[in-house]
């Protein structure tokens, strides 16, 4: 196995402004415009374990950029319709920043339990567990101290490929079973990047890991992801109360939420439908259909109105959370100094259902010991 490779100042270019007559959005189009990311921001010692940067590679000069504070995804350069490389994932610029965010989840690896529990309550095998509450009454992406808290132990055998473990001891914010986990990160030379998940645990517990990527194929910072074109291949979805717990499955047709052919983000965002109420935009969980692309379900296609950026989403899970970046307001700001304004990035994120463990008609999360959790999701980048 090869040394760790560490990113240095020098080798993470992610897009910025550096023209003094440019403004940032203009700029985040730029792919001449490079600003390097100072890889001594991020080292430094959590807990009293080490946080660095690793960056992955591959033959077309792609690059994606990793900090295993938090197992997070901080940059991904993608080629765009002219070739010229575009970061598609946002993120901040030390490790300061991602310790400080009103939404702590952007790029984050998710546990142990993605998206949202009613009122943090599940029962195994006739025992109730009482997890921690961070989203008003519920629990939401692990908790309080979930993964996203995390400096995760990291190896990085290639240029290509990146290995996080955690063990989330007994107990850990309210869930039982002491759960080794593994997420490999990989670049591949078809511009795609793979996740392959795998857990193990010595008491029955419940699990449902993903990533936490919030996305602009035009671009960090360059404006608003309304106009991106979005296909999602299912036929329902699982509607919320004003919580945003599940309350059963409906049909997308004849409501906002209908995808199923490629319609702009936010077309119908404004829409006087409750549900969208509810979720002050979407933040919804979709029940893919099981259409099937790669040996996988194509879950969704996303296309950059001014990039020609195309992302596909592919998945071994069989829902997916999309979710219009309805709470960004401002707060924070990314790497190449623009503000996270309010819908300016979206999230796909691959998933069982939310509160799966309180819904028999769900498909389970439940771990059992001798078993392994093993799914894998992929986005993969092409340009029309």
């Amino acid at each position: 196995m090869k040394s760790l490779l560490f990113a240095s100042a020098t080798s993470l270019a992610v897009l910025s402004a550096c023209s003094n007559n440019k403004t940032a959005t203009d700029t985040a189009q730029d792919s001449v415009s490079l600003v390097t990311v100072d890889s001594a921001k991020f080292d430094t010692t959590i807990n009293g374990k080490a946080v660095k940067l690793y960056t992955l590679t591959n033959k077309n000069n792609m690059k994606a950029v990793f900090t295993n504070l938090g197992g997070r995804i901080i940059s991904l350069m993608v080629p765009d319709s002219a070739g010229k490389l575009t970061d598609v994932v946002v993120g901040f610029g030390s490790a300061d920043a991602y310790q400080q965010p009103t939404d702590g989840f952007y790029g984050a690896t998710i546990g142990r339990f993605g998206n949202r529990i009613a009122k943090g309550k599940f029962t195994i095998d006739g025992k109730e567990y009482q997890v921690n509450i961070n989203d008003g009454v519920n629990s939401l992406h692990g908790g309080t101290n979930g993964f996203k808290t995390k400096v995760w132990d990291a190896s990085q055998p290639n240029d290509h490929t990146l290995v996080l473990s955690y063990l989330s001891k007994d107990g850990e914010e309210g869930y039982p079973g002491n759960l080794n986990v593994k997420v490999t990160y990989s670049l591949t030379d078809d511009n795609e990047l793979k996740m392959d998940y795998e857990a193990t645990t010595d008491k029955k517990t419940i699990v449902n890991l993903t990533n936490h990527a919030y996305f602009n194929l035009n671009g960090e910072g360059s404006g608003t992801i309304l106009d991106h074109t979005l296909q999602i291949y299912a036929d329902e979805y699982t509607p919320v109360d004003s919580g945003l717990i599940p309350t059963g499955i409906e049909k997308v047709a004849g409501t906002p939420f209908d995808f199923t052919k490629p319609t702009t983000i936010g077309e119908r965002i404004n829409a006087d439908n409750q549900q969208l109420k509810y979720g002050k935009g979407y933040d919804h969980n979709y029940v893919l259909n099981g259409t099937k692309a790669m040996g996988m379900n194509h879950a969704a296609t996303v296309t950059g109105d001014k990039s020609g950026i195309v992302m596909d989403v592919y998945t071994e899970e069989p829902g997916l959370q999309f979710y219009s970046g309805n709470f960004m307001n401002g707060s924070n700001t990314f790497k190449n100094g623009v503000k996270d304004d309010y819908r300016t990035a979206f999230c796909l994120e691959t998933q069982h259902f939310p509160d799966s463990p309180n819904h028999k008609d769900f498909p389970s999360t439940e771990l059992k010991p001798g078993d392994t959790y093993k799914t894998t999701s992929i986005y993969k980048f092409s340009t029309k």
